[in-house]
């Protein structure tokens, strides 16, 4: 048998990660934005001493590099689409980076965190008017990086407790999370500003500053948990081991010994499937009646005879 004779069971194994995704182009304009606003919180908060307003922007500083890993990733799972190292193409490139940007969520939140209980003993004297405007202004620019982002909320990860449903981008959720995280500090900076402003709270200003520590780390620990699930292989979603299970089993003779399902990139998953039966179809047989589900890219199928009762 020639080369040339296996060209017709061979196949690309890229599963359509070289394909420009529509979160690459918005995360990089959303780094820009980002990046301008963290140095300008940052420096404002030094100088108007704010501990709310310097969380806000060291939050900034933690988005701008968990963006720039989602950019990063994007982009290197689009160019080593069809690297022959990577057995079922680059698509967990995308659950490793949401990943990481999980952790850089809860590390920065841990220190938020620390740097608003320090100021809760050491309160600072701060020049609200400016910290306030410079507030409002990181808060404005946090909505628009959200709606250049506009992540409907089937992408943010609300599925099923279990983590069983991974039809999303976990790389632009982590990046939308980011995004959000910001918009939350930047409402909660401007709160305990306005509050120690005109009531004299002026422990609001880093109590807000923990607040909003506990929300991201919550937020850092959901996404933790989804991410993970795709890396360590766990079972794919039960909604589609039943339906080609039903599928394969269709003919009232075969039936599945043996089935994994797990994630290869975003809402695309492999499958092996064992079949025994009296009178067993075609392999190809059996991937057509699986292949209906535009969600399972790559089916390999091993048949088992056996004798009848």
């Amino acid at each position: 048998m020639h080369d040339d004779d296996l060209q017709d069971w061979e196949h690309s194994h890229s599963f359509g990660q070289e394909v420009r995704r529509p979160g690459e182009r918005r995360t990089l304009l959303v780094i820009a934005i980002t990046a301008t606003m963290m140095v300008v919180e940052i420096v404002a908060g030094l100088a108007f001493a704010s501990m709310a307003l310097l969380a806000d922007g060291l939050h900034m500083a933690s988005h701008t590099a968990a963006l720039g890993i989602t950019a990063f990733a994007y982009v290197y799972a689009r160019r080593h689409a069809h690297d022959p190292r990577f057995t079922f193409g680059t698509g967990k490139v995308n659950a490793l980076a949401g990943f990481s940007g999980a952790v850089l969520l809860a590390t920065f939140a841990i220190l938020m965190a620390g740097a608003s209980v320090e100021r809760l003993i050491n309160p600072a004297t701060i020049e609200y008017d400016y910290a306030i405007f410079v507030a409002v202004l990181g808060l404005a620019v946090n909505g628009v990086a959200v709606v250049i982002l506009n992540v409907d909320d089937g992408d943010h990860g609300h599925g099923d407790h279990s983590g069983e449903e991974h039809h999303h981008d976990h790389n632009l959720r982590s990046a939308y999370l980011h995004v959000i995280a910001d918009a939350l500090t930047s409402v909660l900076a401007i709160v305990a500003l306005l509050a120690a402003k005109y009531l004299g709270l002026t422990w609001m200003d880093p109590v807000m500053g923990i607040v909003g520590a506990v929300l991201v780390a919550r937020w850092s620990v959901g996404l933790l948990r989804v991410t993970s699930v795709v890396l360590l292989d766990r079972r794919g979603p039960g909604r589609l081991r039943d339906a080609i299970t039903e599928r394969v089993e269709a003919d009232g003779d075969s039936r599945i010994a043996d089935l994994h399902l797990w994630s290869i990139g975003p809402g695309v998953y492999a499958a092996e499937v064992t079949v025994v039966a009296h009178a067993p179809a075609t392999p190809d047989e059996y991937k057509a009646r699986i292949g209906v589900d535009p969600g399972v890219a790559h089916v390999s199928v091993e048949i088992h005879g056996c004798e009848p009762d």
